[in-house]
């Protein structure tokens, strides 16, 4: 029988990617949306004509009453989750001397509470399982940002809650040990943001020390290692080609804006 995963923010982008590459491993996955559920019934029903076991589940992650009912519902169908890849997330610019104390609670709530109470409830479910198998395994993967490992100011609210998140991944490790492994993905650029457009997106995705576009992929497939390798708890990988040792003063939106203007005017 396969094994369970729940994939939050799955319908779009990265985490589309996670459902094809998750699927496709042989595992039973569990699409999770909040308002994108065309996108992901069409992706279920992609997935499923090709013979891959995708199912659908809706849940606004800032509610903690729709989180609980979420698990409680995947615990009855699935018998217990082996792995929860929390890719959901609010992306807001803001500021530290602009930002809206409603937006950032609720990015706190996504970032942050959502994926830490997923993990508890993981928990729960694999204490249950581990009664009858004792060598079950089970993993949390929280997906991050290089931004948390190479600090500017831009996006405050977001950057708040993904570092409070990346500090979590060993506190929750430990917490959750021995019933369940926690581990986190540091991605670099790898889709066009918010106002973003294609030039500044061709640009921005090339700085970091390989000079090259992240693929996405890579990011996919470091998650499903990280669920998959029984050995590995308490660490983040970050999967930017090296883009977070390249300190910048801006978001690299904005950095490789400046550059070009500076660049334009001699």
């Amino acid at each position: 029988m396969a094994d369970h995963v729940l994939i939050t923010g799955g319908a779009h982008r990265l985490g589309q990617l996670l459902v094809r590459s998750f699927a496709q491993a042989g595992w039973h996955v569990w699409c999770h949306y909040a308002r994108s559920g065309d996108a992901a019934h069409a992706l279920q029903q992609e997935l499923r004509a090709a013979g891959w076991a995708v199912d659908t589940v809706a849940a606004d992650l800032a509610h903690e009453a729709e989180v609980l009912a979420m698990m409680a519902h995947l615990a009855q169908r699935s018998g217990g989750l082996r792995a929860v890849v929390n890719n959901a997330s609010v992306f807001e610019p803001d500021t530290g001397i602009d930002f809206d104390p409603a937006l950032m609670r609720r990015q706190l709530e996504v970032n942050l509470i959502a994926p830490l109470l997923l993990g508890r409830e993981l928990a729960r479910q694999q204490a249950a399982r581990q009664a009858s198998d004792p060598s079950a395994d089970a993993c949390v993967v929280h997906l991050l940002d290089q931004k948390v490992f190479n600090l500017n100011p831009d996006y405050f609210s977001y950057t708040t809650s993904k570092l409070a998140l990346e500090r979590s991944v060993a506190l929750q490790a430990q917490a959750l040990a021995p019933v369940v492994r926690v581990c986190g993905v540091a991605p670099g650029l790898i889709y066009p943001s918010g106002p973003q457009t294609d030039d500044n997106f061709a640009r921005a995705s090339r700085v970091n020390l390989l000079r090259r576009a992240i693929d996405p992929q890579d990011v996919a497939d470091t998650c499903r290692f990280l669920a998959e390798n029984a050995g590995l708890n308490g660490v983040t990988l970050a999967v930017d080609n090296g883009q977070h040792l390249i300190p910048l003063e801006r978001d690299v939106m904005f950095a490789v804006n400046t550059v070009k203007a500076q660049a334009d005017h001699g």
